[in-house]
């Protein structure tokens, strides 16, 4: 029993203790240097992880809306599902923040619930895929790639490369199917595969914009065809895992090999490569539209209207002209 006292007493001091160091002003607790209901609410419907392009994308969202610059950010990811981004949409709009951000799977099916954002009076910002709308009205703004000018300039350089050749075997390693970065890329070469009567898509598959899918899909291909004069991956994750199936067969590529590999992204890691010579021709995607978005949202903050589309301006990049400067100047 005088064991359960002692035991009392000591609880009872402590919250005693406790509550006058909470009255009288604990010097250890942090205070906020900004109340929440300052704070701009951003809410960022991410489509996934699936490449070192969306990871640069959402690391850029992540250091641009950061609470020590204003802003709240509520941040889902969609793990590469269409249903789950309407669901955090759903959810951005009940909790009322004031700006939305999407990164969409796909172009089609988002009206129904754009209006209802619309409705609930919160501005709705898309970046880098675009969406297909009935009314334009619905969202705001749009940042992103021109992905059917990055295919036109893959197909400007195939065509300097291989002018003489008449019989080009072609191998297509298509992104997720749907997205505009896959539908503009596609268009790309398609175009360019119409201009030129000797080149030939023999085959055309999706990697789904990831590594692991890119390298299963290429093994697939590499035992059907002995003969593949170019392989154009609309990623640089593709193209990794492609590269890593070529290894284990032992066909080469490359600069110095018998398959020439077009990608896209221009990652630090897919640079480095083409620095190498392993990737002939990359084509840059930039994906830090952070800060672009943000110009966006301080438009609005200020009673001033956005452009309704901002494209981004990009390069490519040559494993003939490229330097270590060039890799080392980029922040992804």
């Amino acid at each position: 029993m005088k064991k359960i006292t002692v035991i009392v007493v000591v609880c009872l001091l402590f919250i005693a203790g406790a509550l006058y160091m909470r009255m009288s002003g604990n010097p250890s607790q942090s205070v906020p240097d900004q109340s929440a209901s300052d704070m701009i609410v951003v809410g960022f419907s991410q489509v996934g992880a699936e490449s070192d392009w969306r990871m640069a994308n959402t690391k850029s969202m992540r250091e641009t809306f950061t609470e020590a610059r204003g802003y709240k950010l509520l941040f889902r990811d969609a793990q590469q599902k269409q249903s789950n981004q309407i669901e955090a949409i759903r959810e951005f709009i009940s909790q009322k923040v004031n700006y939305i951000i999407l990164a969409p799977v796909m172009e089609e099916g988002w009206d129904p619930v754009l209006k209802e954002a619309k409705d609930a009076g919160i501005p709705f910002v898309i970046v880098d895929r675009m969406i297909k709308t009935s009314d334009e009205s619905l969202y705001t703004s749009w940042v992103g790639s021109d992905f059917r000018k990055e295919g036109g300039t893959a197909m400007t350089w195939m065509e300097k490369n291989f002018a003489s050749d008449k019989d080009l075997v072609i191998v297509h390693l298509q992104g997720s199917r749907g997205s505009s970065a896959q539908i503009g890329r596609t268009e790309g070469l398609q175009a360019g595969v119409s201009k030129n009567l000797g080149w030939k898509i023999v085959v055309r598959d999706s990697g789904d914009f990831t590594q692991v899918k890119g390298k299963e899909v290429m093994a697939r291909i590499l035992k059907q065809y002995d003969k593949i004069d170019v392989l154009y991956c609309e990623n640089d994750n593709m193209a990794f895992g492609a590269m890593e199936a070529m290894d284990e067969v032992g066909r080469t590529y490359g600069v110095k090999g018998e398959v020439t590999i077009i990608s896209f992204d221009a990652t630090h890691k897919g640079l480095e490569e083409t620095l190498a010579g392993k990737i002939n021709y990359n084509v840059e995607c930039n994906p830090l539209h952070g800060p672009r978005v943000e110009q966006i949202i301080q438009l609005m903050e200020n009673g001033n209207t956005p452009s309704k589309f901002a494209y981004v301006d990009e390069k490519a990049f040559d494993a003939a002209s490229i330097t270590k400067e060039d890799i080392d100047a980029r922040s992804y």
